[in-house]
């Protein structure tokens, strides 16, 4: 949700109509759809993807994804062609992503970056060009290269507490290959030049102050995930769902909140 703000921020001029689409067919099906199919081909047994004691999918389960799938489509085809082929692109990557029979999940670097390009790059296109009057193609690679970075940072951090459940199913993720500690400073390699690209995005449209806003709202997810550091570094079982947990949900509200905020700026100035 936060590259969908972000990317809706930097909309001049906006259709609200097609907005609310997009808020639509991604956060109501296309993410719910990819969530679902990934749950069918993992049959998870531990805690995973934020619910503790995840139930056993059904066959209905990967209907139902393939229905919502559909419906995105269709609905994406009221956008435009380009809209349509992006979330055609985004199904078929978050498919070969959890498909057993390619499974690029299992393979550290490939199912790393498949996430954060569609997650990142690819939604912040589709929201800036769906969402604008013109339907612009032309979009900056700074702002595009500093969300698929953003949505680096946090990833490998979601499944920090899954390296032994990953392994039992024959999954390599980029948390387990950098390890625990790994994993954090890694994080904050990738933080890091998230926002110098964002600095840069934002230094080129004369727009610092937006770029201080964002740093005032990420602050406490900083101060949160440097605490959490040091409890891993001290202690591995603090890497742990609960903490995890709670990093998502304060990465989450502090990332949306510094868009909306962004956002709300821009259409009032």
């Amino acid at each position: 949700m936060p590259v969908y703000w972000f990317a809706l921020s930097q909309v001049i001029e906006l259709n609200k109509m097609h907005a609310l689409l997009i808020f639509i067919i991604l956060h109501l099906l296309v993410y719910p759809s990819s969530n679902g199919y990934n749950s069918y081909m993992d049959r998870d047994t531990q805690s995973v993807g934020g619910i503790k004691n995840p139930l056993q999918p059904t066959r209905q389960l990967f209907y139902t994804t393939i229905a919502l799938d559909m419906i995105a489509l269709l609905l994406s085809l009221v956008i435009s062609f380009y809209f349509f082929a992006g979330i055609l692109i985004f199904i078929a990557a978050s498919r070969a992503y959890s498909y057993r029979g390619i499974r690029l999940k299992q393979y550290p670097i490939a199912g790393y970056l498949t996430v954060l390009l569609c997650q990142g790059a690819l939604v912040f296109f589709l929201v800036k060009h769906g969402a604008s009057q013109s339907k612009v193609l032309p979009v900056s690679w700074s702002a595009m290269i500093g969300s698929s970075l953003l949505i680096g940072a946090f990833y490998p951090l979601t499944q920090i507490y899954q390296h032994v459940q990953d392994a039992e199913d024959g999954v390599t993720s980029i948390s387990a290959k950098l390890g625990y500690r790994g994993t954090f400073v890694f994080s904050a390699i990738v933080f890091m030049l998230s926002m110098t690209s964002l600095a840069w995005y934002f230094g080129n449209n004369l727009e610092l102050d937006h770029f201080l806003i964002m740093q005032i709202c990420m602050f406490p997810a900083l101060v949160y995930f440097f605490w959490w550091m040091k409890k891993v570094f001290s202690n591995q079982n603090a890497a742990n769902f609960k903490n995890t947990m709670v990093m998502n949900i304060i990465g989450s509200v502090c990332s949306n909140a510094a868009f909306m905020s962004i956002l709300i700026l821009n259409k009032f100035e």
